[in-house]
């Protein structure tokens, strides 16, 4: 059988890793074990954070919406959780991203949405 070099495999390998920690401080750019340790902890901690970024979002939005609903000083719904029942028992379906855009953004839209809600 014939003897097969793989240096190129090789190589082609290490500048593939070490071009994936371009901007890594220290071992983790230069040095193949490190670098590759540090792909994998990065791997792992990017599949993570994609997960948490979705909570993060939905805690802003419900910020936006209580700060909004708060500025109006509406008596018959006074704050976050009152509106998104209020929204729900009027069969009303707006997201909470969209709520906060209408909040930050559109304010008389905005309480034109609450004040549907508040009425009766």
């Amino acid at each position: 059988m014939t003897r097969v070099k793989r240096g190129t495999i090789a190589n082609k390998t290490r500048k593939n890793v070490l071009a994936q920690t371009k901007g890594y401080r220290f071992g983790r750019s230069t040095k193949e074990r490190q670098a590759y340790e540090a792909i994998v902890h990065a791997g792992t901690h990017a599949f993570a954070h994609r997960r948490d970024k979705k909570g993060d979002y939905r805690r802003l939005w419900n910020v936006k919406i209580n700060a909004g609903i708060r500025a109006l000083g509406n008596e018959a719904i006074p704050s976050y959780s009152k509106l998104i029942d209020a929204l729900k028992k009027k069969s009303i379906a707006l997201n909470r991203k969209m709520l906060a855009e209408l909040a930050e953004f559109q304010p008389e839209v905005f309480v034109k949405v609450v004040e549907t809600a508040a009425k009766k």
